[in-house]
């Protein structure tokens, strides 16, 4: 199977560009082995709030914090040359004021290097979004299943499912668009509702869980391989199963210990001289 792969570094301005042409191709990565992996094969890396669930065992994205989210987009950033490279805004570090926006994606821009933050949010966030835009920050929005909204929606619930939700959904996409994001991730989106809201953009849609339609697509990439199973989204297709493999593995080692049959280090380095 071919992939297309590049050389030249993407931006968030090449992203913007992209909107009605080849699709965008986008992962989530958290680690610098990950990010390795997968940079001369996707278009961006999201270096994603969900996290917290993937890596660290919570319940919700809600938990983690900005030093956390600095920290594993510095490995990211230095693992990649190829994919741009977007950081989220965590939950609690930019919905107080555009000011605390500000500081917060200004440190991740300058500690970690990455090309762009993304946050959540549709009209109530597009005075910060803009805020943050006029002042050099590129921003990517993210609406209808925002995730560090989970607690006011009531669990992960797809949205856009009536004409009066469709409409306060395109109103947002607007909003964002007008505020200056370079692209806008569409989440748990109904697939009409997604189109809608493509078709009347100026910047890319990235789906998950919406529209084949959007000019992108996104994944949390344990789901993408069958790295994390504490649940599957409904619309998660897996292209790997390593769990078990991982299981596998760690069954013979633990299993050729038991029996003593692990390599001695004089199997390994040789047994020395004298």
């Amino acid at each position: 199977m071919s992939v297309h792969t590049t050389s030249k570094k993407i931006t968030s301005q090449h992203i913007r560009a992209r909107k009605g042409g080849e699709p965008i191709v986008g992962l989530t990565a958290y680690t610098a082995s990950m990010a390795k992996a997968m940079d001369a094969i996707v278009d961006f890396i999201l270096v994603g709030d969900s996290l917290a669930m993937t890596i660290y065992g919570e319940d919700s994205t809600v938990g983690v914090d900005l030093d956390t989210m600095i920290r594993h987009g510095r490995a990211v950033v230095r693992a990649t040359s190829h994919a741009c490279v977007v950081v989220d805004l965590p939950f609690g570090d930019y919905q107080a004021s555009p000011e605390q926006a500000f500081m917060s994606a200004a440190r991740i821009l300058r500690e970690t290097g990455c090309d762009a933050v993304k946050l959540e949010g549709g009209i109530e966030m597009a005075e910060t979004v803009a805020f943050l835009s006029a002042r050099g920050v590129p921003v990517m929005g993210h609406i209808g299943l925002t995730p560090q909204s989970i607690n006011t929606m009531g669990g992960f619930k797809t949205q856009g499912k009536d004409e009066v939700a469709v409409q306060e959904l395109i109103a947002a996409a607007k909003s964002m668009e007008n505020a200056g994001c370079f692209a806008l991730v569409v989440e748990g989106v109904v697939e009409s509702a997604s189109e809608k809201i493509n078709q009347v953009m100026s910047i890319p849609t990235i789906g998950i869980g919406a529209s084949v339609d959007c000019d992108g697509q996104i994944l949390v990439v344990d789901d993408v391989i069958g790295l994390f199973e504490d649940f599957k989204p409904k619309f998660v297709k897996r292209y790997a199963q390593v769990m078990p493999t991982i299981r596998e593995a760690i069954e013979t080692f633990a299993a050729e210990v038991r029996t003593r049959q692990f390599p001695s280090a004089d199997h390994v380095f040789g047994r020395p001289k004298g």
